[in-house]
């Protein structure tokens, strides 16, 4: 069997942040968002080339504080960019802050690291 992603899911403390920030910083198109009260969580998913990015909030207890982002910056979520210096500028214009990086490999690959609002960590990967 052939696997194929389908999801990746990143759990926050309040959805309708976590949507204006995935919607308004990297323009990612809400596909749907919805409570489901019988499992006490809510969620919404974005639409993502090659699978999609799951956000849960649990409606009944309050989510965990999140972890200072370290190293290896795992697990994170890792987003193919076409131009790694254009999403510096991104970052910086709309005040999301680095939290490593950019790094590179000559001739292979640049990278760098930041994270949303509850601390999940986003890659941004620029292969050269």
């Amino acid at each position: 069997m052939r696997w194929k992603n389908d999801h990746i899911a990143f759990q926050v403390a309040d959805l309708d942040q976590a949507i204006e920030f995935y919607a308004g910083v990297f323009g990612m198109e809400l596909m749907f968002r919805q409570v489901d009260a019988e499992h006490g969580e809510a969620f919404a998913y974005f639409a993502l080339d090659g699978g999609n990015l799951e956000l849960l909030q649990r409606l009944d207890a309050p989510a965990p504080k999140p972890p200072e982002p370290q190293a290896p910056w795992c697990p994170h979520l890792a987003l193919k960019a076409d131009d790694l210096d254009a999403v510096v500028y991104m970052l910086k214009n709309k005040g999301v802050p680095i939290v490593n990086g950019p790094l590179e490999i000559p001739n292979r690959v640049r990278w760098l690291y930041t994270a949303d609002p509850d601390g999940n960590i986003i890659e941004f990967v620029q292969w050269l």
